[in-house]
């Protein structure tokens, strides 16, 4: 598909600011989660989903939950920052709340959103969702979470002079989600990572269907520069996830679980350009996500060496992803990946070779394909960001 031309200077401007990935230079402090945003989605004369009986907006249970999430924070971390997008009821643009996270330099994003089946009430649980395709097996940009998606996304409808603002982009064509797929987020790592703690802590309850981690085209993920997630909390079409969510008690354990996701992300995030998970044990509820059994390998920031790599080879990354890849992907833009496996995700490299002031100069080309990617030293298994 050829992307709308009017598209093109938004799209060259997301990329540059996604490519700008928080590492700490050498003898500078490490690097902390220091300010986090947290997002209530809908809000004003966007209500949002619904409940069937008509009494429950969408977007006061978003306000509600996200309220005492960032008091937890604030109480458990006083040194950290915490900004909401929106603390009452008023409406916020998708562009905006992205904006608010990029101008504070967040260094992570939190959007809370309540799901909704389009027909019945079976459906139950809550969701994590990071940019990018989807993460399950034999599943596209346009699978099985194309419908949310696009509702989250048509928000995009109620804002004046939409057409203007956002260049061409019709959260109602499927043909539009496309030149997603020429993006990728700098962040991705992180973000999958604390997806899953979110995954597993809100087996805590009182929702306890876990519907896994996906990664799927979200407007507001795709415009922000850091680790960012959507999280689905239950279903307001549901009878049982409805009650929970309207109780108080209900709407505290929520909070509470986002809490104890939070803190478990946090403390391996800190001092650490590179956060590395030990995959929880296979359960009944995240089977559907698990993609591999030994934990992933930390990547630490160091000085770039000086001469050739004696004992491995400097590579390209430019994917990090939980879905398994085929090397004749047209994603790789002809390129011959290497696949690393590291704890749940797939990593990708491309251009190996032992001379790094080689390896910089093919550097400098890559980046215009593939905005993000960097320069790492691969010895064995291990992978040592460079560049």
């Amino acid at each position: 598909m050829k992307i709308p031309s009017g598209m093109l200077p938004l799209l060259a401007g997301i990329l540059f600011s996604a490519s700008i990935v928080p590492v700490p230079a050498v003898g500078q402090d490490k690097l902390s989660l220091k300010t986090v945003v947290i997002d209530p989605g809908h809000g004003g004369h966007d209500s949002g989903c619904i409940s069937p009986d008509k009494k429950t907006y969408e977007k006061n249970l978003t306000l509600s939950i996200s309220k005492l999430f960032a008091e937890k924070i604030r109480s458990a971390y006083p040194d950290v920052k915490v900004i909401m997008t929106r603390n009452d009821d008023r409406y916020v643009t998708l562009s905006g709340r992205a904006d608010i996270a990029n101008n504070a330099g967040a260094d992570l994003f939190v959007s809370i959103h309540i799901n909704a089946q389009a027909k019945g009430n079976s459906a139950s649980g809550y969701s994590i969702h990071c940019l990018g395709q989807s993460s399950r097996q034999g599943n596209d940009l346009f699978g099985k979470n194309l419908d949310l998606v696009q509702r989250e996304n048509s928000v995009i409808l109620l804002e004046d002079d939409y057409q203007t603002k956002y260049q061409g982009f019709d959260p109602s064509d499927p043909q539009s989600y496309i030149f997603f797929s020429l993006m990728q987020n700098a962040h991705l790592e992180h973000s999958l990572i604390f997806a899953e703690d979110i995954a597993e802590a809100m087996k805590g309850g009182p929702i306890t269907r876990n519907r896994g981690v996906s990664q799927d085209p979200f407007w507001v993920l795709w415009r922000t520069a850091m680790p960012a997630v959507l999280v689905e909390v239950g279903f307001i079409s549901n009878a049982a996830d409805l009650q929970a969510m309207r109780s108080p008690q209900g709407r505290e354990k929520i909070a509470d679980n986002l809490l104890k996701a939070f803190k478990s992300f946090k403390s391996r995030y800190d001092g650490s350009a590179s956060v590395s998970r030990q995959p929880a044990p296979e359960t009944k509820e995240n089977k559907e996500t698990k993609v591999a059994d030994e934990p992933e390998k930390t990547e630490e920031t160091k000085p770039a060496p000086v001469q050739d790599a004696p004992g491995g080879q400097y590579a390209i990354q430019i994917l990090a992803t939980s879905k398994k890849m085929k090397s004749s992907d047209a994603f790789f833009r002809g390129y011959e990946p290497t696949e690393i496996r590291a704890g749940k995700l797939y990593k990708y490299l491309i251009l190996p070779d032992a001379d790094l002031s080689a390896t910089r100069k093919k550097w400098k080309d890559v980046q215009k394909k593939f905005p993000g990617c960097f320069i790492v030293l691969r010895e064995g298994e291990t992978l040592t960001r460079i560049q």
